[in-house]
């Protein structure tokens, strides 16, 4: 099940970008990397206002938005964008900043179901990158080292690893957000229990 907004991006990334999906990471990735910070900032002013803890939310939606940074910083370095590239992004990045801070404020359960099938899409995307490069027609190049420090990959890791690790990551992020969707509707997780990131202790159980 996807939203209109998720069809939207993955029609504009499949005209735009075609086969390309080293290019087409970089503008997901830069998308991707605005909603866990958006939600963190509301969150964060919102426990303030309310002078109550956020339960583990702020933390879970920094991390997610640092984990989808690192992903782009780690596909610039595998497909380097062209300036008029660069621009594009900078216009995507913008225009959803404004578009998904507005929803988030107007729904916050809305917002991260919204994330939880852009997720969904995201990790058709990587499967089908995975698919590419299993068939040759993507080349399977060594993985950058920003890759192989951040996930901890051997030193012989090639593009296929990161691309597994980074789809990974992905499915974390769907389950994350559709848990916070269903626990913000008055539901318990249920499929989409929110598992903990490496740097948790203990399972998180957002209650806000």
């Amino acid at each position: 099940v996807c939203t209109p907004i998720d069809k939207l991006l993955r029609f504009s990334a499949d005209t735009f970008f075609a086969k390309r999906y080293g290019h087409r990471a970089i503008v997901l990735e830069t998308v991707a990397a605005v909603p866990g910070m958006v939600g963190a900032m509301f969150t964060h002013l919102s426990c303030l206002r309310r002078m109550r803890d956020d339960d583990g939310w702020i933390r879970t939606l920094m991390e997610e938005a640092e984990n989808e940074r690192m992903h782009l910083m780690t596909f610039i370095e595998i497909a380097q964008p062209t300036w008029f590239e660069r621009m594009v992004i900078l216009g995507v990045q913008g225009v959803f900043l404004v578009g998904f801070s507005v929803l988030y404020l107007l729904s916050r359960r809305t917002a991260h179901r919204v994330v939880g099938y852009f997720e969904e899409e995201a990790v058709t995307s990587y499967t089908l990158y995975l698919q590419e490069i299993d068939e040759g027609r993507s080349p399977n190049v060594a993985a950058p080292a920003i890759a192989k420090h951040y996930w901890k990959l051997a030193d012989d890791a090639s593009l296929r690893d990161v691309v597994l690790v980074v789809r990974d990551d992905e499915a974390h992020h769907r389950d994350v957000n559709h848990g916070f969707a269903s626990i913000l509707g008055g539901r318990p997780p249920g499929d989409h229990a929110i598992a903990p990131y490496p740097e948790h202790d203990g399972q998180l159980q957002p209650t806000l």
